[in-house]
């Protein structure tokens, strides 16, 4: 078992953060659901998040120790960086390995955005991939089914990719759609589209425009909305103002409890209290593309990211595939294997 940090709910702050709602007359975020919905996937609970520490000074302590955390956070430096690595070795040490696995099957490729097809940087508005990595994904499309699975707008994402043969999963996979023509991999020749959270458009965009006016008077705080999500980054903010930046967004989720707040690389997130995530894309996608019950399947997730554990969960789960994390740092993860930058992934 490995640790998972995820900021939850605070009853003091009024921040709801359940993850289960029901949604319209359907009942796809019911774990007792024995009969879903076409086109919707029954999946049993499970035990996403945990409290934050308590007692000991103000809870808004804890969200600052928590805003200091990378994502996953680090392991203590008094860890053993090389046992980390004896149990998430180098993916390109280990590629012959993994080939090997694979053979006889048919693999299927997840990539987040930033900070594996793209460098972090400042501004999220640049992330830019290369042309290199451009190639890159477009050759892995040609043979496998490939989709980008990111936190961003989907139609962002896209923007950045430029790439129409790939399935794309923004807002943490609740704006899903596939290559318009329905490529061979595909074996309903549609293009796949799902919007789980579609009734939370207005609150959403609510929050946003709220945000926006909020924190506009926190230096280097940026507001980006997602359409599905809303994201704050605070990665060019001084350090002396998280405490305040957090107070902020607290104060305006205090209106909204449909919505709940999760933690990035320097970013918060404020999405709807659905039972959706990243893992559960990738169970959609495989679903999509006619993979549920198939024992044929090699997925393989690449990942730098908190909200990408829990992709990194369902493969280690299933026992198929392998979850990477990019990262030049220990840190707690599910992923099996890891590689150090954007740069190694593109190799």
């Amino acid at each position: 078992m490995t640790k998972q940090n995820v900021v939850v709910s605070d009853t003091q702050s009024g921040i709801n953060m359940a993850i289960t709602v029901s949604v319209g007359k359907s009942s796809l975020f019911s774990s007792t659901e024995k009969n879903p919905p076409s086109g919707y996937i029954s999946i049993s609970r499970q035990k996403l998040l945990k409290k934050l520490e308590t007692g000991g000074g103000p809870r808004i302590n804890a969200w600052v120790d928590s805003m200091r955390a990378s994502s996953p956070p680090r392991m203590n430096v008094t860890d053993d960086q090389s046992s980390w690595i004896d149990h998430h070795p180098s993916a390109l040490n280990m590629f012959d390995q993994i080939i090997n696995a694979s053979k006889g099957k048919q693999i299927v490729m997840f990539l987040d955005y930033d900070g594996t097809l793209s460098p972090i940087v400042d501004d999220p508005d640049r992330a830019f991939m290369s042309e290199a990595m451009r190639t890159a994904v477009r050759d892995v499309a040609r043979y496998f089914p490939t989709a980008i699975v990111s936190g961003r707008c989907r139609d962002k994402v896209y923007s950045f990719v430029r790439l129409a043969e790939l399935y794309y999963a923004g807002s943490h996979g609740m704006d899903i759609k596939g290559p318009a023509k329905g490529p061979k991999y595909n074996k309903t020749n549609q293009p796949v589209l799902f919007q789980p959270a579609s009734e939370f458009l207005p609150m959403i965009d609510e929050v946003y425009k709220t945000l926006m006016e909020k924190v506009k008077s926190t230096p280097g705080a940026k507001v980006e909305n997602n359409k599905f999500c809303v994201s704050v980054h605070f990665r060019c903010v001084d350090e002396k103002r998280w405490n305040a930046l957090a107070e902020q967004v607290r104060s305006v989720l205090k209106e909204y409890p449909q919505l709940r707040l999760t933690q990035g690389r320097k970013v918060f997130e404020i999405r709807p209290t659905i039972k959706w995530d990243k893992g559960k894309a990738l169970e959609f996608l495989l679903e999509s593309l006619g993979y549920t019950n198939c024992n044929n399947v090699f997925p393989i997730y690449i990942g730098d990211d908190r909200t990408d554990e829990d992709a990194f969960q369902v493969l280690r789960k299933r026992g198929q595939g392998f979850g990477i994390l990019v990262s030049k740092f220990p840190k707690d993860t599910n992923a099996s294997y890891s590689l150090q930058e954007p740069s190694e992934a593109r190799t």
